[in-house]
């Protein structure tokens, strides 16, 4: 804002995105463009209209069939489109032909999705996993955008090139591609050290014994919202698909044990591999978890639930965390009246109903996950001799609930819970009960 300019600057209007989608034959254009739509608002798109084609598979060359584009060119000037907006990830030879046929630009799913990842990434990491999948998106479509050159260079621009066809077309190629190459190698790397760092944080967590609780879903299911009702945790909640890309973990207490909660990033239907590569590190935190809590948003219809269980369990079976004890979890039953409840839960028997935004059923989730680790601790007491100081640095390093310590004649008393892994470790300092003659506090 200039000085002395007191009105607030307007808000940039919204990019108008025409939507096209090749589907199979009775598949509801309006019912799958939906996602779509929805990435392109987050993404700061108008969907202002859609052409869908229906066959079984799109054309390789110009991903919609010849009579097709025609519909496509007339309907992209009648709307007043500013870009075309695609549900699938193209080839480089149907994006530059489409990009032809309309001398507009021309934005796949997955360029889509990696904009939108762009603009919410905050972390280093976070920042550097998404220049990571645009580098490994770009880089075979590098070809297409210096196709013009590669034609002028003859192939090699050395010895193998025609007459009065040598020139530097080749050699900008090569030099964008190496510079490209370099570049993903020295992101990789960089990734690898910070994935190091998150894996000594790991094995300190589990040295602790604190259960690990992982929250999965599809993207906007609401896991920011119930990490923040479960912990107390200030992560942003904005409604928007994949607005939480680290992840963060936070813990809680019940009854005395801690238990860890990690928010991981949303999952969609068909989430491009560049992303799951690229977030390999973030998804990690799903695998070390001892359980997932699988977060569903009740208040979709039961068509589209069903696509997002599917599309969240194709993701865990890719990162190889399909076999992990799973919790169903259903967030935004407050959206619900009383019949829906009753078909939810005669739809999914036995899963916990919630709502993280009025903190509905929040306590009795609790409840529940310390049940699931209700028989991972062993309450015994202990008689540490004071000449024996090793071992009881060893037991307040495990992080284990210390309920008691009293300073006695022999030794020190401890009434603890131990992690039932570490528990024989202690054996032999395990008493049925001791005499004390001063407490002190843990």
């Amino acid at each position: 804002m200039a000085v002395g300019d007191s009105k607030p600057r307007a808000e940039p209007e919204p990019e108008r995105g025409l939507l096209i989608a090749v589907l199979p034959k009775g598949a509801d254009g309006d019912d799958e463009l939906e996602e779509l739509r929805e990435l392109a608002r987050t993404a700061g798109v108008a969907p202002i209209a859609h052409v869908v084609q229906h066959r079984e598979r799109a054309d390789p060359r110009s991903y919609v069939g010849r009579g097709k584009l025609e519909e496509v060119k007339q309907a992209y000037g009648d709307a007043g489109a500013e870009v075309l907006l695609v549900d699938d990830e193209l080839q480089p030879t149907q994006q530059r032909t489409l990009e032809d046929a309309l001398s507009t630009r021309v934005v796949d799913r997955t360029q889509l999705i990696l904009d939108i990842f762009a603009q919410h990434a905050v972390s280093a990491e976070g920042k550097l996993q998404v220049e990571l999948a645009q580098l490994e998106y770009n880089l075979p479509r590098m070809r297409g955008m210096w196709k013009h050159l590669e034609r002028l260079g003859g192939g090699t621009g050395g010895l193998g090139a025609g007459v009065g066809t040598r020139g530097p077309g080749e050699s900008q190629l090569e030099s964008d591609r190496r510079m490209a190459g370099r570049r993903i190698t020295l992101l990789r790397r960089r990734l690898r050290d910070v994935a190091a760092h998150r894996q000594t944080r790991r094995k300190e967590r589990a040295r602790a014994g604190v259960p690990a609780v992982a929250l999965a879903g599809y993207t906007n299911a609401g896991k920011s919202t119930l990490l923040n009702a479960l912990t107390g945790a200030d992560v942003s909640v904005e409604n928007r698909l994949f607005e939480t890309l680290d992840p963060t973990t936070r813990g809680f207490e019940h009854d005395g044990k801690r238990y860890l909660v990690t928010d991981t990033v949303g999952f969609i239907r068909r989430l491009p591999t560049q992303l799951v590569e690229g977030f390999a590190s973030t998804l990690e935190e799903t695998l070390v978890a001892d359980v997932v809590l699988h977060v569903l948003d009740a208040s979709l219809t039961e068509d589209r639930l069903q696509e997002q269980v599917a599309a969240v369990d194709d993701v865990l079976a890719e990162i190889g965390a399909d076999e992990l004890p799973r919790e169903l979890v259903l967030n935004k039953v407050d959206r619900l009246d009383s019949l829906a409840r009753r078909r939810l839960a005669n739809r999914f028997p036995g899963a916990l109903r919630i709502s993280a935004a009025t903190g509905e059923g929040i306590e009795e989730l609790k409840a529940h996950v310390a049940q699931l680790f209700k028989n991972r601790y062993e309450e015994v007491r202990l008689l540490v001799p004071y000449e024996d100081g090793a071992a009881l640095s060893a037991l307040y390093a495990l992080g284990a609930p210390i309920d008691e310590r009293l300073d006695t004649e022999d030794g020190v008393s401890i009434r603890a819970r131990l992690p039932l892994r570490d528990a024989r470790r202690f054996a032999r300092y395990v008493v049925a009960g001791a005499s004390t003659s001063r407490a002190a506090k843990p």
